[in-house]
């Protein structure tokens, strides 16, 4: 690297902060530490200012070189950021970072991943399921599988899909406690509800073409689909899950669907979200395609 531009002289300030001394930041970077102290003056002398202090013990930073080093950083990430975008227009590569809900990830999007590993096998996907929501802006993933509304944000998102709810109970359930006939009967059962955020308290349903919800109630509440399904599987109460999850136990009757000619049809959007634009990598693009074209809910 050449260090006798702008960027070379930023780079070294920010690695100086990352190691904790000027020794440690030379080995770091290949040079001797007065190279990298007189790089160090030569940038304070330019903006007229001192930006660190050295003991021997420690360096500290001024104001004028906390507010450099936050600049610094931001720049040099802008640049890594455009020459990868760029150097991925041939063969792309390079790590990319998934995130998806427990669920729906294991069921869904693990099988897309795979598919879409053997046809980039230079992309390294790095793939992390759970139901917390990442911070995509702050550097925590690069995509990230959302379901329902999104908020406004400056994120970019695109539909890759949509899935019903379905009200199930097993077999084992229904036998020991009878079958709802209508939204109502639901008060006299053992409800299993979903206990984050953005869950609706009550469940709604359709009667002569009009929506109306129904609060119901329960002694268990969980934030995973999964588990919901598997409470209701052993006979624990009834659920309100997405179709995707409960799909194969609807296949095998290990759950039944009930009260369907009150289910209001409502879908939950799923929107692969990322931060778009122009330095957009090659690989987070070619993903969301991929999972555009084969995504099936």
């Amino acid at each position: 690297m050449d260090f006798n531009g702008r960027s070379g002289e930023m780079s070294v300030f920010a690695t100086v902060a990352q190691e904790g001394s000027l020794s440690a930041a030379a080995r770091a970077l290949g040079l001797t530490p007065s190279a990298v102290s007189r790089i160090i003056a030569r940038t304070e002398q330019r903006l007229g200012t001192r930006l660190l202090l050295c003991t021997t013990r420690a360096i500290t930073f001024t104001a004028e070189g906390e507010a450099y080093l936050r600049g610094a950083r931001r720049i040099l990430a802008d640049m890594a950021e455009v020459e990868e975008a760029i150097a991925d227009q041939g063969v792309p590569k390079g790590r990319l970072r998934v995130s998806a809900a427990l669920g729906h990830g294991r069921q869904t999007i693990v099988p897309l991943v795979a598919a879409f590993s053997a046809r980039y096998p230079n992309i390294v996907v790095d793939l992390t399921l759970g139901d917390e929501v990442v911070d995509i802006l702050g550097g925590q993933a690069d995509v990230a599988i959302r379901f329902g509304h999104l908020p406004d944000s400056p994120l970019t998102a695109r539909r890759i899909g949509d899935t019903g709810q379905v009200v199930v109970a097993s077999p084992e359930y229904l036998q020991r406690h009878g079958v709802p006939q209508e939204p109502e009967d639901l008060l006299r059962h053992n409800c299993l509800r979903f206990n984050f955020r953005r869950a609706e308290p009550n469940w709604p349903f359709i009667r002569d073409g009009r929506e109306f919800s129904l609060k119901v109630s329960g002694n268990i509440e969980c934030s995973s689909g999964e588990a919901l399904a598997q409470l209701a599987r052993v006979g624990a109460g009834i659920a309100r899950i997405g179709e995707f999850t409960v799909a194969e136990d609807l296949r095998r009757g290990d759950l039944v669907p009930l009260l369907e000619a009150w289910n209001p049809g409502d879908q939950e959007p799923i929107h692969a979200v990322f931060v778009g634009g122009s330095a957009m990598p090659a690989r987070v693009r070619l993903f969301v395609d991929f999972l555009l074209e084969h995504h099936r809910m």
